[in-house]
């Protein structure tokens, strides 16, 4: 698959996660944070919480499904640009922090030919 063609498949994915995470009622912040560090895909408030969701999108699950990528090394680097956002931007527009404090959820989405996809939504992974 070309750079192109996962790039169209992960901003495919983050939108009908995107949606499915508004569905459920939270508010969309901000998406495709970036940093020097990284970057945080989708970044939502639910109530008093603020939510970071990792999305990971696949064409069928013949390699590894979304929601078993997931790795330690990965949820470690999430909660540091969590932190690493908290800090930079809601810090600086609500001078506090969440009283709800942080959550990081995983949505994996499944993508396979003939059928709808699969929004598989995790809350509190990490």
């Amino acid at each position: 698959m070309s750079t192109y063609a996962r790039g169209a498949l992960g901003r495919y994915g983050e939108d009908l996660a995107a949606h499915r995470l508004h569905r459920l009622g939270m508010r969309i912040l901000a998406r495709n944070w970036r940093c020097g560090e990284g970057e945080l895909d989708i970044i939502a408030a639910e109530d008093d919480a603020l939510v970071v969701c990792e999305v990971k999108t696949r064409r069928g699950t013949r390699y590894q499904h979304p929601m078993a990528s997931l790795t330690p090394l990965k949820a470690a680097r999430i909660r540091r640009l969590s932190s690493r956002w908290l800090s930079e931007c809601w810090l600086a527009r609500y001078g506090s922090p969440p009283m709800g404090g942080v959550r990081i959820d995983l949505v994996g989405v499944v993508l396979r030919d003939g059928r709808g996809p699969e929004v598989y939504h995790a809350p509190g992974v990490a």
